[in-house]
């Protein structure tokens, strides 16, 4: 099924290493919102709902990637809108669904995670209603369908062979699967760094909406800015350890 003489060419392996490299670019988004969707579940139960959700993206992706042509396919218009803040005879396709669908889901889940940290609620790690299992991995299976059709449309764009696709999915979902938990630890121990996290969802929910509605948004500059911002919100980490509270230092004063 596979052809594996592909690799004695060197461009395949560098093929398979630019792929990898944008695999995981992509899969921040993903590993941002699956540790704090699992930071609902009971302690015992975050690292098996991180391990699971995770492994569930890597599925949905092989088995998207080994179904190219339907993937294909749904860019192929169901129906035509005229809209005015669209092009005329707007064809909206399953990708487009999707996109607007998923886009919409994170944009409500990250508003809603902010408003309970604004409010200042308490986010318990006991099972509960809202914080089962069960129902945060069926969240991390439909964001993760989302962020799927976005790893693979970047996969067909950059590499042609199928073997190559699932190689580059498989040592990228594997690099993520090992700083998973760090990354999840570092965001939820840093309130700050949590909202901003938040904030990027949202981002990127936007883009994708507006992908949705064929209004591209350079993925450079979304990618730039989440960065930026990151790296500033490091320094301000930094200078909180270094510095002492203001009270501390006033009171030498007395």
């Amino acid at each position: 099924m596979f052809d594996i003489s592909v690799f004695s060419d060197p461009n395949t392996w560098i093929s398979l290493l630019t792929l990898t490299f944008m695999e995981v670019v992509l899969g921040i988004d993903n590993i941002i919102f699956i540790s704090i969707i699992v930071n609902r579940l009971p302690r015992d139960q975050q690292g098996r709902g991180r391990t699971m959700g995770l492994l569930l993206a890597l599925l949905f992706r092989i088995g998207l990637l080994l179904s190219i042509s339907w993937i294909v396919s749904l860019k192929e218009p169901l129906f035509v809108l005229n809209l005015p803040f669209t092009e005329p005879n707007f064809g909206v396709s399953g990708r487009d669904l999707i996109l607007f669908a998923g886009g919409l889901f994170l944009l409500a889940k990250s508003t809603t995670e902010i408003h309970t940290k604004l409010q200042g609620e308490e986010e318990s790690n006991e099972a509960s209603n809202y914080s089962n299992f069960t129902r945060v991995i069926i969240q991390i299976i439909l964001i993760d369908i989302v962020f799927s059709f976005d790893s693979i449309l970047t996969a067909v764009g950059l590499v042609d062979n199928v073997l190559v696709m699932i190689l580059a999915v498989i040592i990228a979902m594997g690099i993520m699967l090992v700083f998973a938990k760090l990354i999840g630890d570092f965001v939820n121990q840093n309130p700050t760094v949590k909202m901003l996290a938040l904030s990027f969802l949202i981002m990127i929910g936007v883009m994708l909406v507006m992908e949705a509605f064929h209004r591209e948004i350079p993925k450079g500059y979304v990618y730039f800015a989440m960065f930026f911002s990151l790296g500033v919100e490091l320094l301000n980490l930094r200078l909180r350890k270094k510095v002492p509270p203001v009270e501390l230092r006033d009171s030498r004063f007395d």
